[in-house]
């Protein structure tokens, strides 16, 4: 495959990374530090793909011009802040990163069509905007249901504080360990008690209002017996790493690994070819066998691009189905994830439903799971055994680690970041690190992961064999934090300075300025301060800096000006997000 790429480096130098790490020979014709990027690319199919990323394709120009804005109008800057009990900024580039893998999708998919003797789409448009509001379709759905959210939302939350300072990360998925790891700590009972709820709802809600007397609990506990706590209770704690100590270990060029079956390169495929107007995934199955987000979210984008997924649930059914708040008797977080997908009830556990599944997959063309490490292999699940039973299957497992740290605690969101620095990286130097509420890796996990999977689909049409692929949340995170790790590699501050990305008050709300835009200071802050957002907004755009109003209520934004007619409903009645690819 040949690219050519022109555009920003924001948007444009993820894409490259990734593009080139599949193998893609990547010529950059232009670099340019603002507006649109554009992808054009050519495989071995009948022609060409173009591919177009822009800060604003649903938003205004004048409310999408950059990461911060688009931050700012999407509700990703509450979302963050609410732990802080404002707004905050991203330090990373979130939503341009999370656009650079969209659009390799897209080209991705593109290519697929064309392999499969499709006649379909040539040009694909993504936005930082639609990446933006992609990755804050739960909150989204949630704070638009018609019900409340099982636990209340106040500012607070993890990390916590050993004796000597050193700042960590807990992670208890049931209410034992976390009790245990509590009481060998002598914490108050009652704080134990109030604190599991909001601990545990902390990946829904974005904040934890965790009692302080838990926080003080941990102040006064040397870090060696907060690690015996942790071991002796089945709870977890990670100290967060720092950038710097990140440089030191071995990263790979991709967040993915790519391992075809072994033996002879078989025929490419005998499809009948997709109609012309088919979505580039039509006519192919996907199994999916995931839990949380990233394997979900990875699905979901599937199911955008045509496929039948199938997703595969325990007796009784997935009991997130239930999670407050619900619409329509179903909860609005899980349809964010899983609307559209059929599902069928299978005990994996037992022989019986090991081997139902292994008749699935017989006829599928993708199996995708994020189960724990070697839970695959136990039930006889794993990739040899299932590319038995069918040669052409793209096996897909994300994982946590993809076991290449062997001191990797457990691979969970907030684990995560803590582990690989991406919690500094998301803070401004101003401010102490502290891994975000707001599920960065799980949610760039999963779109990484369906990135995978569709070279993984790319490579099997080509071949005629099918392909292992693995991806991993410690992929994503690398992927997220790979500009500070360069700026801490070639020995500058890794992390962004003082004040970077916050919002500005004003009479009535909150305006962000665009990154290149001088951020107004002393007397001119406090200038703002007594104008209203409009009066504000206007005052600064007439200085021609770009700025915009910043989203405080994910209630509102259906009917915000800005993003009028993106949303719509589904049958249950939860709001839908915009697809974030336009074909053409």
């Amino acid at each position: 495959m040949t690219v050519e790429v022109a555009g920003p480096a924001a948007l444009t130098a993820p894409t490259l990374a990734h593009l080139r790490s599949l193998g893609a020979r990547a010529t950059e014709s232009s670099v340019t530090p603002t507006g649109p990027a554009r992808f054009t690319a050519a495989g071995n199919g009948p022609g060409e793909v173009t591919a177009h990323a822009a800060w604003a394709d649903v938003l205004p120009e004048a409310d999408g011009a950059d990461e911060a804005t688009v931050q700012a109008a999407s509700g990703m800057m509450h979302v963050h802040g609410r732990r802080d009990g404002g707004p905050r900024g991203l330090a990373v580039d979130y939503a341009a990163t999370c656009a650079s893998v969209l659009t390799v999708q897209g080209l991705l998919a593109a290519l697929l069509s064309q392999a499969r003797g499709g006649s379909g789409a040539t040009e694909i448009t993504t936005g930082a905007d639609r990446a933006a509001l992609l990755t804050l379709s739960q909150y989204l759905a949630a704070a638009n249901a018609p019900e409340a959210e099982a636990v209340p939302s106040a500012p607070g939350g993890p990390p916590f504080t050993a004796a000597c300072g050193t700042r960590f990360e807990l992670e208890a998925l049931e209410p034992a360990p976390w009790a245990r790891f509590w009481r060998a700590l002598d914490a108050p009972e009652e704080a134990i008690r109030s604190g599991w709820p909001t601990f545990q709802f902390r990946y829904a809600t974005a904040c934890a209002p965790i009692p302080q007397a838990l926080h003080r609990t941990a102040n006064e506990a040397a870090w060696p017996r907060i690690r015996e706590a942790a071991a002796a209770s089945g709870a977890e704690v990670c100290a967060l790493r720092a950038l710097a100590e990140r440089t030191a270990e071995a990263i790979p060029d991709a967040p993915w690994t790519l391992t075809p079956y072994p033996g002879k390169t078989g025929p490419p495929s005998t499809a009948r070819p997709l109609p012309a107007d088919a979505l580039p995934l039509s006519s192919l199955t996907v199994l999916e066998a995931g839990r949380r987000i990233q394997a979900p979210l990875a699905a979901h984008l599937f199911g955008l691009l045509g496929a039948d997924v199938v997703r595969i649930e325990p007796p009784g059914g997935d009991p997130l189905r239930g999670m407050p708040p619900c619409t329509s008797g179903v909860s609005a977080r899980w349809l964010a994830l899983n609307r559209g997908k059929r599902a069928v009830e299978i005990d994996i556990k037992s022989p019986a439903g090991q081997a139902e599944l292994r008749e699935l997959a017989a006829d599928a063309d993708v199996f995708l799971h994020n189960w724990a490490p070697g839970k695959a292999e136990q039930w006889g699940l794993g990739a040899d055994r299932l590319a038995s039973v069918n040669p052409r299957l793209v096996y897909a497992y994300t994982s946590g680690w993809a076991g290449r740290l062997p001191d990797a605690p457990m691979g969970t969101d907030f684990m995560v970041q803590a582990r690989t620095g991406a919690g500094e990286a998301a803070r401004p130097a101003d401010e102490p690190p502290a891994p975000s509420l707001m599920t960065l890796v799980d949610v760039l996990g999963g779109l990484v992961g369906a990135e995978a999977v569709l070279a993984g689909l790319l490579l099997r049409e080509r071949t005629g064999r099918g392909v292992a692929v693995e991806s991993s949340l410690l992929g994503a995170a690398e992927t997220l934090t790979a500009p500070a790790l360069r700026r801490a590699a070639e020995g500058q501050d890794p992390r962004r300075p003082a004040g970077f990305r916050r919002p500005l008050p004003t009479a009535d709300g909150w305006v962000a300025p665009a990154d290149h835009s001088a951020r107004p200071a002393g007397a001119e802050a406090a200038r703002l301060r007594d104008m209203t957002t409009d009066e504000a907004i206007a005052a600064l755009r007439a200085q021609g800096r770009p700025v915009t109003a910043v989203t405080t209520d994910l209630a509102t934004l259906p009917e915000d000006p800005r993003l009028h007619g993106a949303f719509t409903r589904d049958a249950h009645g939860s709001l839908v997000v915009p697809s974030p690819w336009r074909f053409a």
